[in-house]
């Protein structure tokens, strides 16, 4: 396990044991009971997909150009799963994680800036998900804010304690949340009753509209693309099924291809249900200064009824207790990966806490807040990406499990538009367009 600290417990040796039977074609089971085993590390890691900062950017899309910015999220979640992909196969076939395969192959001075915009990506994915935690249960419960904070970070805390039980309960605990958001904006969209016809035209016909939508399109991709996730993506494979033999290593990543895929399927699903959702209720009305998740939740009960504000409500909670635990679980891979350096989970949770407790103190619009966290990420991408395509494409670390050529040509030019976006996004806030 080189430097994580995953430990197998004797429930999670049920799960190893059916999977290497699987692998070793003795067990002779449905497609789906074949499956099971190694469904898992994508859906704890497709948390970040639907947390509380793609909330914020999509209403915020949907609310002010319609479904025009549908194809952004639709893009960036097909980079998503592939980025993904090659995340979880770094971990399958090399053994170690991407911030330990960067900190043993990359220089050190490099190591210690990738660490540091690492970490501050982790704070600002944090401050999002905490934030949209605390907005769930101000909403739900009318409980003042700063408390609703402390008892975002008391729940969180139960949720990392899962950990002690091996990598099961929390894989289970996370996709129950995620059920729940999925749940929620599918009678959402039963209750908004959106235009098909624009729906589609907009999910094929790419286009912007003014230097406004550009900005939102960058807190798409950086609320979509998850920089830390990456990290977390392949520490959660590295020594879940180990296998070292070619042909099982082979079939080791094709069910975890097939984990990717329904996973990032669903959290895609949701992403583009939020943006429609806010497209057919508040752009349609012609209500397009809706924009932060307090309006929209006021706004939702007479245009829709109280049922609706309240999943909303429900589905927000949901996303934000559980993408909390994945970023703090994300932060420790991180440092751990990058500087060998580990303290227990529930200390990290106490010091990433501080900044979101702050925004909270000063009165900070939580709405915007979490934009402009959308947009830190969206820089942090670099960070993740270019190394990932590099390492995936060695031979020599990857053995069987190598990219295939147009896989690492693909993945450059995902990686070359992240830059791109990144790159007059800030020429744009730097001067205005």
């Amino acid at each position: 396990m080189n430097d994580s600290d995953a430990r197998i417990t004797v429930g999670d040796s049920g799960t190893v044991t059916a999977a290497q039977a699987v692998l070793g074609e003795s067990a002779r089971l449905p497609w789906h009971r074949r499956l099971l085993p190694f469904l898992g590390p994508a859906f704890v890691a497709a948390v970040a997909y639907i947390d509380p900062g793609n909330f914020a950017t999509n209403i915020q899309s949907g609310a002010k150009f319609g479904y025009a910015l549908l194809w952004v999220v639709i893009a960036s979640n097909a980079m998503a799963v592939l980025i993904q992909v090659l995340s979880a196969k770094l971990g399958i076939a090399s053994g170690f994680n991407l911030a330990e395969v960067s900190r043993e192959r990359l220089p050190a001075p490099l190591v210690w800036i990738m660490w540091v915009v690492m970490e501050a990506v982790a704070m600002a994915t944090d401050l999002a998900e905490f934030i949209g935690a605390a907005v769930g249960f101000f909403l739900l419960f009318h409980i003042p804010l700063f408390w609703a904070g402390l008892l975002t970070a008391l729940i969180t805390f139960l949720i990392l304690g899962l950990q002690r039980y091996g990598f099961r309960p929390i894989e289970a605990v996370i996709s129950v949340l995620i059920g729940i958001v999925a749940l929620s904006y599918l009678i959402e969209l039963v209750l908004v009753r959106p235009d098909w016809g624009q729906i589609v035209h907009a999910a094929v016909a790419p286009g912007f509209k003014g230097d406004e939508s550009v900005l939102l399109a960058a807190g798409i991709l950086g609320a979509t693309v998850m920089p830390h996730v990456i990290y977390l993506h392949s520490a959660l494979t590295q020594g879940r099924i180990v296998v070292r033999d070619p042909a099982k290593l082979k079939r080791l990543f094709r069910f975890e291809l097939m984990d990717v895929v329904i996973a990032m399927s669903i959290a895609g699903a949701v992403n583009c249900a939020m943006l429609i959702m806010a497209a057919g209720t508040f752009h349609a009305k012609g209500m397009v200064e809706v924009g932060t998740i307090e309006e929209a939740y006021r706004t939702l009960s007479p245009l829709l009824g109280n049922a609706a504000s309240t999943i909303f409500a429900i589905s927000l909670l949901a996303s934000g207790l559980s993408s909390s635990a994945v970023g703090t679980m994300s932060g420790q891979v991180v440092m751990q990966g990058f500087m060998r350096f580990h303290i227990p989970l529930w200390i990290r949770r106490l010091v990433t806490i501080l900044p979101s407790l702050i925004v909270i103190g000063l009165g900070l619009d939580p709405t915007h807040t979490l934009v402009v966290s959308q947009v830190v990420l969206s820089f942090g991408l670099p960070f993740a990406v270019i190394p990932l395509v590099i390492f995936t494409s060695d031979a020599k670390l990857m053995g069987v499990l190598t990219n295939r050529p147009t896989t690492t040509v693909i993945a450059y030019a995902v990686a070359a538009l992240i830059l791109s976006l990144n790159v007059y996004l800030l020429y744009t806030l730097a001067f205005g367009g």
